[in-house]
């Protein structure tokens, strides 16, 4: 469980104690450090590693537009598809900080091993 809280805190994958943002606040991108403050861990292993985050990122966005249509057409029943599209792209927008952070945070803590 603490590798997921650390996930969310946006901690090295590798240490789990440094910063991988320099900013930790949800709704901005901040810059992402290079290496850990901690232990050293090279983030970005190889050029284009975090093409892959794309993929991470594209399951968030469906998840979260899956989700908001879902409990918007069960809330608000009078709402017309155009409206719950309209909704759906507002939150596009609103979340897309945190996915970008945390798409390039689930790729880096599939392909990297935690220490002992």
């Amino acid at each position: 469980m603490s590798r997921i809280k650390s996930l969310f805190q946006y901690k090295c994958p590798k240490c789990e104690s440094g910063e991988v943002f320099s900013e930790r606040k949800y709704l901005s991108l901040g810059k992402m450090n290079a290496n850990c403050s901690k232990c050293q861990h090279k983030f970005e292993q190889e050029p284009g590693f975090f093409f892959g985050a794309m993929y991470v990122s594209y399951a968030l966005t469906i998840a979260i537009a899956v989700a908001i249509y879902v409990i918007s057409h069960l809330l608000f029943e009078s709402l017309s598809i155009a409206e719950i599209v309209g909704v759906i792209a507002l939150s596009f927008v609103v979340f897309a900080p945190i996915n970008y952070k945390i798409s390039r945070m689930v790729w880096m803590y599939i392909f990297t091993q935690k220490t002992i």
